[in-house]
């Protein structure tokens, strides 16, 4: 079976589109990070001229010292949050590459498995074993793909759990050690 002008044409249109369509979101993941920067940097400046001006008005250790862990906990907490809108922005992003893969190697399947088909009905007498081996061989590497991308999404969910766990472990440490020196 061979392709013709329109269904070539057709191909390249629908990979231009994807690929602008998945350039697009990349750019949006890049504005979010940035975005995401910017904000995080106006607020780290404000709380740097707060904590300055508080420090100057210390006036003895002890108060030094309350200052001090009071600034831990917070500090802990805004850099969890930040680093989970940090993944959760490079897991959108991620998420709409994946999508268009996984769906433009389904396309490519079913076109491969319509090719194997078609030269299948139009196979000379004889070849009917051959084209088992191939529709089995088809079959498999179908099954293997679709074992592959399970077991992506599990390592994905594994590890966005371990992130999760890591990040309440940190705030709650940070809770733990400003209590912690706030007794003594």
């Amino acid at each position: 079976m061979a392709l013709t002008a329109d269904q070539i044409l057709a191909a390249q249109k629908a990979n231009l589109e994807t690929l602008f369509g998945l350039t697009t979101k990349a750019f949006e993941g890049v504005e979010k990070l940035v975005e995401l920067n910017v904000t995080a940097s106006k607020a780290a400046l404000a709380e740097a001229a707060g904590t300055a001006q508080a420090a100057l008005n210390v006036k003895d250790a002890q108060e030094l010292l309350t200052l001090q862990a009071s600034l831990f906990q917070p500090l802990a907490e805004k850099t969890a949050a930040y680093s989970r809108h940090l993944y959760d922005i490079a897991q959108g992003t991620g998420a709409e590459f994946t999508k268009a893969f996984e769906a433009k190697a389904a396309e490519a399947q079913q076109n491969f498995v319509g090719l194997v088909d078609s030269a299948s009905k139009n196979a000379p007498a004889g070849s009917e074993t051959a084209v088992a081996v191939l529709k089995s061989a088809v079959a498999a590497a179908n099954n293997a793909f679709e074992s592959v991308q399970k077991a992506v999404k599990q390592a994905s969910d594994v590890a966005e759990a371990n992130f999760n766990a890591v990040s309440s472990q940190a705030v709650a440490a940070a809770k733990t050690a400003t209590t912690t020196s706030r007794k003594r």
